[in-house]
């Protein structure tokens, strides 16, 4: 199963174009083949500004554990819909409400 994840590179107020250069070369090479990496700028003058990078990745064995336990079974599926057709034939009875 594949995610997608950002990883933050910090770029300072004075770094070189070069050193930059290098970094970007050397964080693509590290990347898998299927990676599609995307590049954006954020921030402004205020809180500074930084490069974000962000890349598809196969999860971990407990990445995919704990995916598997929060995000539901998939085999699942067919019994709650199912479920929810029986529950859609019921009809919910509307009682006399009580004065209070």
């Amino acid at each position: 199963m594949r995610k997608r994840v950002k990883d933050f590179i910090e770029i300072g107020d004075f770094t070189s174009l070069d050193r930059l250069i290098t970094t970007l070369n050397a964080l693509r090479d590290s990347l898998p083949a299927d990676a599609e990496p995307e590049l954006k700028m954020r921030g402004d003058d205020v809180f500074g500004r930084r490069f974000s990078i962000s890349y598809f990745r196969e999860l971990t064995v407990e990445e995919a554990a704990l995916d598997a336990k929060y995000n539901g079974d998939s085999r699942a599926g067919p019994q709650l819909a199912a479920l929810t057709k029986q529950l859609d034939g019921v009809e919910l009875g509307r009682g006399k409400r009580k004065a209070a």
